[in-house]
């Protein structure tokens, strides 16, 4: 009998274990060599930028579709309607860019920070994310429906109303962040971590959160949402 005991409590430990570990996200590991600061106007469509730095430059209005940003920087970049979609960056990094209406739908992001960011209706459609970090910044109204993130990290950022709509997360964690009306509506997840989320309001796809791990509060605060998704009725 004790042997018995015995093999369950270790069964038990197991299975503890296997529930409590999650894959977590690789992060970027981006260093910049010394970079050329950036002398032209606007963007070329398909342009190839290596090793640039952009420093508070205005973008706005600009159209570089399929331009390519290998080891570069933007910093403080003014944002607003530039058109990059398809655009890819690899191993660079964007710190306190702004701006309104950016287009990126179909873009490629890979080892990319992003720090102190200020958007709003940022075009994400379609995108693919590896391996970046979002840390900082607030970000209104991100559309990344049919996006596809991989080891991604949104750390300390406030995100109101993201978009992930039929989109694919895969190790994404939300790290002391606040995600406020996100819709998440026919996702994909597959070890998502929202235990340290600051604030989690989610308007709609709260069904689709298998693959994530929550923490007890959150179950507790998200509790009335399930217990609606499944016809349960709640009565004092």
């Amino acid at each position: 009998m004790g042997g018995m005991a015995a093999s369950a409590s270790r069964g038990t430990g197991r299975t503890r274990a296997k529930k409590d570990t999650i894959a977590p996200a690789r992060r970027p590991e981006v260093r910049l060599p010394p970079l050329v600061p950036y002398g032209g106007e606007g963007l070329e469509p398909d342009g190839d930028y290596d090793g640039v730095r952009f420093d508070g430059v205005d973008l706005a209005d600009a159209s570089g579709p399929g331009a390519r940003f290998m080891d570069c920087a933007l910093d403080g970049c003014a944002l607003d309607r530039t058109e990059l979609v398809r655009a890819r960056f690899i191993d660079s990094v964007l710190t306190g860019v702004r701006g309104v209406g950016t287009d990126l739908a179909g873009a490629s992001l890979r080892d990319v920070e992003v720090v102190d960011a200020r958007l709003g209706g940022v075009q994400l459609h379609g995108a693919v994310l590896e391996r970046v970090v979002v840390r900082g910044g607030k970000i209104d109204y991100l559309n990344l429906r049919k996006a596809r993130l991989k080891d991604v990290v949104f750390e300390g950022c406030v995100l109101s109303e993201p978009d992930f709509g039929d989109a694919h997360l895969v190790r994404v964690e939300f790290r002391d962040c606040v995600l406020k009306r996100a819709d998440f509506s026919a996702v994909r997840m597959e070890s998502v971590d929202l235990r340290t989320v600051a604030e989690l309001d989610i308007a709609r796809g709260v069904e689709r959160l298998a693959g994530a791990v929550i923490s007890p509060a959150q179950l507790m605060e998200l509790a009335p949402a399930f217990a609606a998704q499944i016809g349960v009725r709640v009565e004092g």
